[in-house]
């Protein structure tokens, strides 16, 4: 399951991103660029220091503490495109940061996981993300979209007809994968279960929060801040829970993104049923420019 089925179901689930992807995607920055700038720094800047701020305040171990940060630094996941489409958020936005966010975090992500490691001395020396395996993240990440948006961009008919039966197809991966992280390491979860539920949910709601109150603290469009809080609170939990256990090998350090997949559906929904009950005592003209 580890070394062949999680990066094949990765691999799906990029590859659905991709589908709904075209170059415009990567240039939208030009007309959002408050919006664009506002959600990258939070998502890249302040969320990894909040959840950084986190992992000490509830004295995780050093491998679940990188596991965190692992997922910190994760990019948003399909699903936020979907929560942004069920509660009226700005999805073009949304799958635009969510195309910026996978690209960049190729860089990023490396840096937070070989700094987390550092800072938490796991006492293994072998875990990191040298070259070989920064390559690795990157043939995971880029390689499955860039074959979703090549299909898109030879045929948009057969990419439409695709799309929703590989997105049905990501959602339940997402599910399998975690149930079979869940499953397959019951006892180790159980063991932590008691430290993860906590923090993960703690830190699923702030990001939630941090995503729609920073952009509106900087007049942010409130359909933009909303696209931006689903894209920042929404991890991809199936990117972080394979680098973990077959880029890194280490099954312990995916716990937290597995018990994370299972809470960010509720809460995501709860804020969506909140912030859409608050939006419909607007009147229909209040978004009209």
């Amino acid at each position: 399951m580890t070394t062949v089925l999680l990066p094949i179901a990765l691999g799906i689930v990029m590859f659905g991103l991709g589908l709904t992807l075209t170059p415009a995607d990567f240039t939208r920055i030009g007309r959002h660029p408050r919006a664009v700038f506002v959600a990258l720094v939070c998502q890249l800047v302040l969320l990894p220091a909040v959840c950084f701020g986190l992992v000490l305040l509830f004295g995780l171990p050093p491998v679940l503490a990188v596991g965190m940060m692992l997922l910190a630094a994760s990019p948003g996941g399909t699903t936020a495109n979907l929560f942004s489409h069920l509660f009226r958020a700005d999805v073009a936005l949304n799958i635009s940061l969510t195309a910026i966010n996978s690209l960049i975090s190729v860089v990023t992500l490396p840096l937070v996981v070989n700094l987390s490691l550092r800072w938490f001395d796991t006492g293994d020396p072998t875990l990191g993300l040298q070259l070989g395996k920064t390559l690795e993240v990157f043939a995971i990440v880029l390689l499955p979209v860039a074959a979703g948006m090549l299909v898109r961009a030879r045929s948009a008919a057969i990419a439409a007809r695709a799309e929703k039966p590989v997105r049905i197809a990501s959602l339940v991966i997402l599910v399998l994968v975690v149930a079979g992280t869940i499953v397959s390491n019951a006892e180790l979860l159980a063991e932590n279960v008691g430290r993860l539920a906590g923090i993960t949910a703690v830190f699923c709601g702030v990001s939630l929060a941090v995503g729609f109150a920073v952009p509106r603290m900087f007049a942010v469009e409130r359909r933009q801040a909303l696209a931006a809080a689903f894209e920042i609170g929404m991890h991809n939990a199936t990117l972080a829970v394979v680098i973990a256990q077959s880029v890194l090998d280490n099954v312990e350090m995916s716990l937290p993104a597995g018990v994370y997949a299972v809470l960010m559906f509720f809460f995501a929904a709860g804020f969506g049923m909140l912030v859409r009950d608050r939006r419909r005592v607007r009147p229909p003209t209040a978004d009209v420019r």
